[in-house]
């Protein structure tokens, strides 16, 4: 099974310009290329975004949920689940 699936490889060409100041895939071949180089993660709820953080020894003190949300390597996928991508 493929890692990033439809719903997410649209996600990413649809909200990509909130992390990227141009557009890096047009494509969902090379959404799904760019994603793989990236080792963008596909969390399934917001304890699993939370806990990538955390992985990541990024300071979370002071930080709400909303904060995570906004944080523009955070795309919500829609369903529940999100896609994490460093630019």
């Amino acid at each position: 099974m493929k890692e990033y699936d439809e719903k997410v490889l649209q996600c990413f060409l649809e909200k990509q310009q909130q992390l990227f100041p141009e557009r890096v895939a047009e494509t969902e071949e090379e959404a799904e290329e760019f994603l793989e180089d990236c080792m963008a993660v596909v969390a399934g709820s917001m304890k699993e975004v939370w806990e990538y953080f955390e992985e990541e020894d990024v300071d979370l003190e002071g930080m709400g949920e909303k904060d995570i949300l906004e944080a523009e390597e955070v795309f919500q996928v829609g369903d529940g689940r999100f896609l994490i991508v460093e630019g």
